[in-house]
Protein backbone atom coordinates (compact mmCIF):
# COMPACT_ATOMS: atom_id res chain seq x y z
CA UNK A 1 0.00 0.00 0.00
CA UNK A 2 2.97 2.43 -0.12
CA UNK A 3 1.76 4.56 -2.96
CA UNK A 4 -1.42 5.45 -1.46
CA UNK A 5 -0.91 6.29 1.79
CA UNK A 6 0.48 9.51 0.21
CA UNK A 7 -1.03 12.74 0.26
CA UNK A 8 -0.44 13.25 -3.14
CA UNK A 9 -1.32 17.36 -3.24
CA UNK A 10 1.54 18.00 -1.13
CA UNK A 11 3.95 16.78 -3.57
CA UNK A 12 5.17 19.65 -5.69
CA UNK A 13 4.58 19.47 -9.48
CA UNK A 14 2.24 16.47 -9.17
CA UNK A 15 -0.91 18.06 -9.97
CA UNK A 16 0.12 20.43 -12.49
CA UNK A 17 1.79 17.37 -14.29
CA UNK A 18 -1.07 15.24 -14.36
CA UNK A 19 -3.53 17.80 -16.02
CA UNK A 20 -0.80 19.12 -18.69
CA UNK A 21 -0.67 15.38 -19.64
CA UNK A 22 -4.20 14.61 -19.51
CA UNK A 23 -4.83 17.93 -21.45
CA UNK A 24 -2.07 16.86 -23.86
CA UNK A 25 -2.97 13.02 -24.20
CA UNK A 26 -6.54 14.12 -25.05
CA UNK A 27 -5.68 16.96 -27.23
CA UNK A 28 -3.56 15.09 -29.65
CA UNK A 29 -5.58 11.72 -29.74
CA UNK A 30 -8.26 13.91 -30.80
CA UNK A 31 -6.37 15.83 -33.69
CA UNK A 32 -4.87 12.44 -34.17
CA UNK A 33 -8.42 10.97 -34.86
CA UNK A 34 -9.83 13.84 -36.72
CA UNK A 35 -7.38 13.68 -39.47
CA UNK A 36 -7.21 9.77 -39.69
CA UNK A 37 -10.07 8.12 -38.57
CA UNK A 38 -8.26 5.18 -36.80
CA UNK A 39 -9.56 4.93 -33.71
CA UNK A 40 -7.41 2.44 -32.24
CA UNK A 41 -4.17 4.30 -33.17
CA UNK A 42 -5.93 7.32 -32.21
CA UNK A 43 -5.97 5.62 -28.27
CA UNK A 44 -2.61 4.72 -28.23
CA UNK A 45 -1.25 7.85 -29.92
CA UNK A 46 -3.69 9.35 -26.78
CA UNK A 47 -2.19 7.37 -23.74
CA UNK A 48 1.72 7.93 -25.67
CA UNK A 49 1.27 11.27 -25.55
CA UNK A 50 -0.31 11.62 -21.97
CA UNK A 51 2.37 9.17 -20.51
CA UNK A 52 5.55 11.56 -22.70
CA UNK A 53 3.95 15.09 -21.65
CA UNK A 54 3.89 14.05 -18.25
CA UNK A 55 6.44 12.86 -17.40
CA UNK A 56 8.47 15.55 -19.62
CA UNK A 57 6.66 18.59 -17.66
CA UNK A 58 7.20 16.42 -14.23
CA UNK A 59 11.29 16.20 -14.97
CA UNK A 60 10.73 20.10 -16.34
CA UNK A 61 9.10 21.19 -13.13
CA UNK A 62 11.04 19.26 -10.45
CA UNK A 63 14.54 20.48 -11.88
CA UNK A 64 12.82 24.23 -11.72
CA UNK A 65 11.48 23.63 -7.76
CA UNK A 66 14.90 21.85 -7.17
CA UNK A 67 17.04 25.37 -8.60
CA UNK A 68 14.60 27.65 -7.07
CA UNK A 69 14.99 26.00 -3.83
CA UNK A 70 18.88 26.01 -4.03
CA UNK A 71 18.64 29.72 -4.64
CA UNK A 72 16.31 30.11 -1.70
CA UNK A 73 18.43 28.37 0.55
CA UNK A 74 21.49 30.67 -0.53
CA UNK A 75 19.31 33.96 0.15
CA UNK A 76 18.36 33.12 3.22
CA UNK A 77 21.18 34.05 5.40
CA UNK A 78 21.79 36.83 3.85
CA UNK A 79 18.10 38.19 4.03
CA UNK A 80 18.70 37.44 7.56
CA UNK A 81 21.52 39.19 8.45
CA UNK A 82 19.74 42.29 6.35
CA UNK A 83 17.22 42.04 9.19
CA UNK A 84 18.78 42.05 11.70
CA UNK A 85 21.32 44.97 10.52
CA UNK A 86 17.89 47.10 9.09
CA UNK A 87 17.97 50.01 10.08
CA UNK A 88 21.31 50.44 11.71
CA UNK A 89 24.65 51.42 10.20
CA UNK A 90 26.45 48.11 9.56
CA UNK A 91 29.97 49.68 9.74
CA UNK A 92 29.41 52.94 11.86
CA UNK A 93 33.10 53.69 11.28
CA UNK A 94 33.22 54.18 7.36
CA UNK A 95 32.61 57.53 7.03
CA UNK A 96 35.43 58.48 9.14
CA UNK A 97 37.40 56.25 7.06
CA UNK A 98 36.07 57.75 3.87
CA UNK A 99 37.10 61.22 5.58
CA UNK A 100 40.65 60.22 6.59
CA UNK A 101 41.51 59.02 3.38
CA UNK A 102 40.59 62.63 1.91
CA UNK A 103 42.85 64.41 3.87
Amino acid sequence: MFPFDRDWQSVPCFRSSLLYGIGGGIGTGLLYFMFTSKTRMASHVAVSSFCGITLTYWFYCRYDYARKKFAVSQLQPILQKAAVYEGTDPEPNSNQHAKNSEV
